[in-house]
Order: C-alpha cells, then structure tokens, then sequence
C-alpha cells in the first residue's frame, strides 16, 4: 500500500522530471567578445535530475515516477523534450528513455551499499550513462531492423550518442557538489 509521504516523494520526482526535461542547458560565453552570448547544449537537465533523485530517494519511488512520466509522455502530454504521443515510441529517443531504467538500477547500487563518495559516484554514473546510451543504440537498432532503413542507423547514433555522451558525462560535475549534503542528509543520527 501507497502512504502518504511515498505518494510525495513520488510526485516530487515526477515534477522534478517534467520540469527538468524542459530546461536547457546553457554555457554563457561572454569572454569571447565581451558581449552576452550563450552556447546551448543539446541535452536538458533530466539525467542530473534523475540522478540526484536516485540518491535522496528509493529507487521504486523514481522507476514510478518515471513510469508516470512515460505514461503522461505518451498518452495525455508532450512532457517529453521533442513532443510525445504514441508516435515517439518511433523515434530513437524512445530508447534513450527506456535507459534511464538501467541507470536508476545503477545508480542506487550507491544507496545500498551506503557508499556515496566521489570515486563511486563517477564510477557508477559512467557505467549508468554508457547503460542509458546502449539501450537507446539496442532500440535504435531494432528500428533499424524493423523498418529496413540502415542509413539513418549512423545519423541517428551519432545525434543522439556520439553527440550527447560527452555532455552526459560533464553534467555528473555538477552533482559532485551535491554528493557531501546529500550524504550527510542520508546518513545523519537524528
């Protein structure tokens, strides 16, 4: 049975993903000609934020908001970062959603084993998001099978892998501020 707090930590977490996926992600860049301009990075804040949820909550918390985010994704709103409906389970970004599930897995074997440092964090967030990226090259490529269209294998890997990788990763930097509060939350004597 669902009590109250679970039922708001999960709708914490569903908000925190809907907000999130929604938020771009922005370097500024005003050194180069002293002006304001900004350089926009092809992910959103949801992988971090799905992280940092894994690590405050349970994991079953985060797979049912997830899964109510899936749910809301494709069959009420386009919560998702390109849209949603039944049709974005044709896109390969699909895929990449399906690897969060992995990468809650793995990043709560942080919570379980009550070992929440910097080394483990990097460690299990890198083989979390190599995971993320895996499961969408597998769906990726069962389309590719599917609907006989090759070409767009390369295309779509590099979009959506090759090309988001290297930021997936820098954005596990950030979190690291946040590993010492949130150990010291988790792990307190009061």
């Amino acid at each position: 049975m669902l009590n109250l707090y679970k039922l708001i930590e999960i709708l914490v977490s569903l908000q925190s993903i809907v907000i999130t996926t929604m938020l771009p992600v922005y370097i500024p860049l005003s050194f180069l000609d002293k002006s304001s301009k900004t350089f926009e990075i092809p992910i959103t804040w949801q992988i971090p934020t799905i992280i940092l949820l894994t690590l405050i909550f349970d994991k079953r918390v985060v797979f049912k908001a997830f899964s109510i985010y899936i749910i809301v994704g494709l069959f009420i709103f386009p919560v998702f970062h390109q849209g949603g409906s039944l049709g974005y389970l044709l896109t390969p970004n699909f895929g990449y959603l399906l690897g969060i599930y992995p990468l809650i897995n793995i990043i709560d074997n942080l919570n379980t084993r009550n070992k929440i440092n910097v080394g483990d964090f990097l460690k299990n967030g890198f083989i979390a998001i190599v995971t993320m990226h895996l499961t969408g090259i597998f769906y990726n490529f069962i389309q590719v099978i599917f609907y006989g269209q090759f070409n767009s294998f390369l295309y779509n890997l590099g979009k959506y892998s090759v090309g988001k990788i290297g930021y997936h990763f820098l954005m596990l930097l950030p979190l690291l501020l946040l590993i010492k509060p949130i150990k010291l939350l988790k792990y307190s004597k009061t």
